[in-house]
Formats: C-alpha cells, structure tokens, sequence
C-alpha cells in the first residue's frame, strides 16, 4: 500500500501495515501532516470519511521513497 499513487482511506492504511496499532498510525499521519507532506481531508457523510493524500511537497519524496524501498528488497533477498 502507498500513498504515493493515490488518496487513501485510514483503513486501507492501517490494514496495510501489519501489527501497527490505531494509536502509532495515528500519531504517525499526525506527524507527516504537522510537517507538510501529507493532507487530511474530512468527508462529512454518513458515516464520516477520513482520506489522507500527498501534498506537492509529499510527493517531491516518491523517488527518493523508490530507490529505497527497491534497496530495501535487494538486501533481503541477499540476506
């Protein structure tokens, strides 16, 4: 799962990350939308929707978040 192709919904988030609690997540998105590189976006339906998505900035990271995680396969593979 990445946020980096599209808008997310906080359950596709949390059902993509194994183990991770509500809270941890919470604080996590928290932190990457007090620092600009995500938006949460409010929809106020019945029941309300939460989606988060990158920010211009954000999405300046999607290389750099690439290269690593193709690092990151490489060397558990070599492990």
């Amino acid at each position: 799962m990445q946020l980096t192709s599209t808008v997310k919904r906080y359950h596709e988030i949390i059902s993509s990350i194994p183990g991770i609690s509500d809270r941890l997540l919470t604080e996590r998105l928290r932190d990457l939308e007090n620092e600009g590189l995500i938006v949460k976006n409010i929809i106020t339906t019945s029941p309300k929707k939460v989606e988060y998505e990158l920010t211009p900035t954000g999405k300046e990271l999607d290389e750099v978040i690439h290269v690593l995680m193709k690092w990151v396969k490489k060397r558990g593979k070599s492990l």
